[in-house]
């Protein structure tokens, strides 16, 4: 087996995901970074180096470049410590104006993708017999108004996460997620700038989240000192799940 513990990270490019990946590297594990974007994707190897970073440009809703992807990692590293499934897109609208393809895209990307990755973990973990996985989902499962592709797509990362603790348990691979509220990313920095304050004004802290707050919680749940927490959602939302308004 490799020396280092190995970490699978999709969306890994920017924002939340560029931050867990940091943290991963600073946590001595090599990093194997999936995203769409290879552009930014390889200033990450530039940054931290072919010794700890791998940058692979891949679609995580195509099965066949998923299921080689994790063939080769069994094939170079033998074994996979963690995968952190962060992937995902927005495209807002009222129900009314939304267009089927919008709806079929987002679920396709931020469920179906995650759940493909998944599944080729679950099988690889389930048979060397540990493993972590951390699913990025967001607090907005629990509603948000303009989001009902967004929301649902989420609520069913927070359903897969709970399944496959159950299916996982007794393999010793524990099944967590991560739920964002507002965060600092270049995402929300293009919103308005009365609407991102309103946002802020929502929250109980009266702040945004960092990158790295998410990374942290990831961090935690990829650890050892978590062999028995599985199947749960932590908010870190600066309180926005416990039903603040403005």
């Amino acid at each position: 087996m490799s020396e280092k513990k190995i970490a699978l990270i999709t969306g890994a490019a920017k924002g939340i995901g560029k931050a867990i990946v940091e943290r991963f590297v600073s946590d001595n594990y090599f990093v194997i970074a999936v995203d769409v974007d290879d552009v930014s994707g390889k200033l990450l190897t530039d940054e931290y180096g072919s010794s700890k970073v791998l940058f692979v440009k891949a679609d995580i809703c195509n099965e066949k470049e998923m299921h080689d992807l994790f063939i080769k990692i069994q094939t170079d590293h033998k074994q996979l410590n963690v995968l952190v499934n962060n992937a995902g897109i927005i495209r807002d609208n009222m129900i009314w104006n939304m267009p089927v393809e919008d709806f079929d895209m987002v679920l396709n990307i931020n469920l179906k993708g995650t759940w493909l990755l998944c599944k080729e973990a679950a099988k690889m973990m389930k048979q060397q017999n540990f493993g972590r996985i951390v699913n990025i989902a967001s607090r907005a499962w629990l509603g948000n108004r303009g989001q009902s592709n967004y929301s649902a797509s989420k609520a069913g990362v927070v359903s897969l996460t709970r399944v496959l603790a159950l299916e996982l348990g007794k393999y010793n691979v524990c099944v967590n997620a991560v739920a964002p509220g507002l965060i600092d990313t270049p995402l929300t920095q293009k919103l308005e700038a009365d609407v991102l304050q309103k946002l802020i004004e929502a929250q109980p802290t009266r702040t945004m989240g960092k990158p790295s707050d998410i990374a942290n919680a990831v961090a935690f749940l990829a650890s050892d000192a978590t062999n028995f927490i599985t199947g749960q959602t932590i908010y870190v939302d600066g309180g926005k799940s416990i039903g603040a308004g403005i």
